[in-house]
């Protein structure tokens, strides 16, 4: 059974709505993370490490949003499967205070620590 103090339908929709919201800055952030080219009008090696360091902080921009996509596609089985707001750990419910500013805790707040 689903976290008995929550609204399913809405939450859904939040993680949905989110879901794309990651999708789009994905997309948006693909051209900061191609292969940085070399500026001939640039100069120096600053400029170019600027560039590299740019692709850098864009990669691991992107590899946090594949996380929090992986973890709402997680939230969403979780509430097919209607285990959404059980603790993974002790198995007891999470409260829904927790659930409501973060739909992607996996944890109560004493298994947590």
């Amino acid at each position: 059974m689903n976290h008995p103090e929550l609204d399913m339908a809405a939450l859904v929709a939040r993680l949905e709505a989110l879901r794309a919201e990651l999708q789009a800055q994905s997309e948006a952030g693909r051209e900061a993370r191609e292969t940085v080219m070399l500026d001939q009008t640039s100069v120096g090696r600053l400029s170019r490490m600027d560039a590299l360091q740019g692709q850098a902080m864009a990669k691991a921009e992107e590899q946090r949003r594949q996380l929090a996509q992986q973890r709402i596609t997680g939230a969403l089985a979780r509430i097919d499967r209607s285990e959404y707001g059980e603790c993974i750990a002790c198995g007891d419910w999470i409260d829904a205070r927790r659930l409501e500013r973060d739909p992607l805790v996996l944890k109560c707040i004493d298994c947590a620590e």
